[in-house]
């Protein structure tokens, strides 16, 4: 199985803790780790039943990579409690368990091939959108949990925001969800997962659950079943339903530029050739960005495309296609992705340039808070690291902006963007087009000014 990581021995412990911390396994209870790898979690439930003193219920560990299944296998061998399968977790299952552990593998979509896509997307109600592996292994490990079950997985947090794991949110909320624990980020050595250890129960869901946040912050919750994010309310906020948002007064709201190769396109200001100043616009990107009120740019961006986005012909670059050919640049080029659909000079996207050339507002998109910033100037490209929003009306550009620095509209930011390294937020459209700002701001678009003056005459 993909996406193979092991758990650390104190960590199993905790969550093992959590498995029983309301009732202690029986002989005749069955417990189930599905993806077990080399059996970290059935080590753990013999630890936890040696240290109470008390009896091992029967284990079944379902392995797909067969060397991983026979290094289980050994490992308890003359256990009678403790069978090891290989075999898909995935696969249909007809077993019941009463408690169900485990760490499922974290294999994002672009992971998978067409035929395990195709499958998953036809026998899983959670694989929908750019779904991950373990959000599917959550949906057939609550499938075979008996009534009154537990059970204990930790995965990624994504899951608690993203828009593709709705569907994994709406299933959730059929069960009584428990705990939301969110582990240190460094859980797994060498990986930064941002993990969460989530405890479940198969009852009648109250629809509140305890959060514990990884600063110690501890509050019981209560997050909606209609498969929105469950980010606000965990984070001690809440959703706002109705009224305008950023994305009501904004034609473009969307990350910059991806060249794909910036080592390329991008040079400092003062190194680029006399010849190629035609084709080099200002840019930022987020580290750039830091907290200036006005972005000052260091470096320009060699652009092969026009003021419209349309991609010039290799006839119309003149010295940028020297510069292009030059062997160490293209071998750069040709390795990018994109080249398999697009011309080889071509960026990984394509810059909506009719957009960027407007007053828009800027963000980096990691950051300990979102700081905006306006160019006026019209000419900032920002690359893929910066976050860009093109207000429908110019002249609000310099209020909206500081509205969006504001302690009310930072609050709601912080409640609902998704945490990158050192509790960072980190920006998506998604979220940036939800932000709800003051009604004067919607007023001031052509639409609503438009059906003002209806009204007025009417």
């Amino acid at each position: 199985m993909k996406g193979f990581a092991l758990t650390p021995p104190a960590l199993v412990d905790l969550m093992v803790a959590k498995l029983f911390s309301r009732r202690a396994p029986v002989p005749r209870d069955r417990l189930l780790d599905p993806g077990c790898g080399t059996g970290e979690f059935i080590a753990g439930v013999m630890r936890w039943c040696e240290a109470h003193e008390r009896d091992v219920p029967s284990i079944v560990g379902i392995e797909q990579h067969s060397g991983r299944a026979a290094e289980a296998r050994r490992r308890f061998a003359g256990v009678d409690k403790v069978e090891i399968r290989t075999a898909d977790f995935l696969r249909p299952l007809s077993d019941r368990f009463d408690f169900i552990i485990g760490n499922p593998p974290y294999v994002a979509i672009t992971g998978l091939s067409s035929s395990e896509r195709s499958r998953y997307r036809r026998d899983y109600e959670t694989a929908t959108g750019r779904f991950d592996l373990y959000t599917l292994f959550l949906e057939q490990a609550l499938g075979v949990l008996a009534p009154q079950g537990r059970l204990v997985f930790i995965t990624p947090e994504k899951y608690l925001y993203v828009d593709a794991a709705a569907a994994t949110r709406r299933l959730l909320r059929t069960f009584d969800v428990q705990e939301l624990y969110f582990a240190p980020e460094d859980s797994f050595e060498g990986l930064v997962t941002y993990p969460i250890i989530t405890t479940i129960e198969h009852s009648r869901p109250t629809g509140w659950m305890q959060v514990r946040l990884r600063d110690g912050i501890e509050r019981d919750v209560r997050v909606p079943s209609n498969g929105d994010s469950w980010l606000p309310a965990v984070m001690g906020g809440r959703q706002r339903r109705s009224g305008p948002t950023l994305a009501d007064i904004c034609t473009r709201i969307s990350c910059g530029v991806a060249t794909g190769a910036d080592s390329v396109f991008v040079v400092p200001r003062d190194q680029v050739p006399r010849e190629l100043a035609s084709f080099a616009r200002d840019t930022v990107s987020g580290r750039q960005m830091a907290y200036a009120d006005v972005p000052r740019p260091t470096h320009k961006i060699l652009m092969p495309y026009d003021n419209n986005g349309r991609l010039l012909e290799q006839s119309e670059l003149g010295a940028l296609l020297l510069y292009l050919r030059e062997p160490e640049r293209r071998t750069k080029l040709l390795a990018r992705t994109c080249v398999a659909t697009k011309p080889w000079y071509a960026f990984h996207e394509t810059p909506p340039m009719r957009e960027i050339r407007k007053v828009k507002l800027l963000c980096k998109d990691i950051g300990a808070q979102p700081h905006f910033a306006v160019d006026t100037s019209r000419r900032i490209v920002p690359r893929h690291s910066v976050y860009f929003a093109v207000p429908t009306t110019a002249d609000v550009a310099d209020d909206l902006c500081t509205y969006l620095n504001s302690a009310p509209a930072q609050k709601w930011l912080a409640e609902n963007c998704q945490r990158a390294a050192k509790g960072y937020l980190r920006l998506q459209s998604a979220v940036l087009k939800r932000l709800p700002i003051p009604g004067e701001f919607a007023l001031t678009t052509p639409v609503r000014a438009e059906a003002d003056l209806v009204r007025q005459s009417a």
